[in-house]
């Protein structure tokens, strides 16, 4: 008789969810498809079957994160004033990239050799990138920010992923309250100079004046 496939929505759900509890307990180097297996009480060659090897199991870990974090951004409340609303988007991605700092490594590092997304897969921030570009449009809109609004997202983004990282590896200080000023420090910084003209401008301003 030929074997029957192990290959179940269950059996998917079981073993993501397998990775992502390992990769919180044990990190990176923590995550095989034996340890996996042992987790979601299934053998090592259904987790293939389902998976096919583990990079398929880090392309799903991959995909998830991005899902939760899009989902998490997509949640945040309405609000009139297009800065609070950048604030507001700067800390619930810091406060995903804190509470899940391998995901997070996972998803903006890429620690594991045998996967390399490709453009496709690339895809997933899709729905990340484009709430950053609304909540910019909705500023350059308002008159906060005067430059292009997809620069500008690149730019905020960067930035934001890039001190929430910082913070995750321990490198912002010792004390929150430390690291809260400092975050306070650089995204109050980030939004001013943002919100002035670009130097081009001003220098064709004053050479019009002259």
């Amino acid at each position: 008789m030929p074997r029957v496939k192990q290959r179940t929505e269950a059996l998917r759900e079981r073993g993501l969810a397998s990775a992502l509890a390992v990769l919180a307990e044990e990190g990176v180097a923590g995550l095989t498809t034996r340890t996996v297996a042992r987790r979601a009480e299934a053998s090592v060659p259904a987790i293939y079957e389902v998976f096919g090897d583990k990079a398929g199991l880090v392309r799903e870990v991959f995909f998830e994160g991005f899902r939760r974090l899009g989902d998490d951004l997509a949640a945040l409340p309405a609000t009139g004033d297009p800065l609070e609303a950048l604030r507001q988007l700067a800390e619930a991605f810091r406060g995903f990239v804190v509470a899940n700092p391998v995901l997070a490594e996972i998803m903006f590092a890429r620690p594991f050799t045998d996967f390399d997304p490709t453009r496709a897969e690339d895809k997933a921030g899709v729905k990340v990138r484009k709430i950053f570009v609304h909540h910019v449009r909705t500023a350059v809109d308002a008159g906060v920010f005067t430059a292009d609004a997809t620069d500008i997202a690149h730019v905020f983004f960067a930035y934001v992923q890039g001190i929430a990282s910082a913070e995750s590896a321990g490198r912002l200080g010792g004390s929150k309250q430390a690291v809260d000023r400092r975050w306070r420090l650089g995204l109050d910084a980030l939004i001013a100079g943002l919100g002035q003209a670009p130097a081009p401008a001003r220098r064709r301003a004053r050479s019009t004046q002259a």
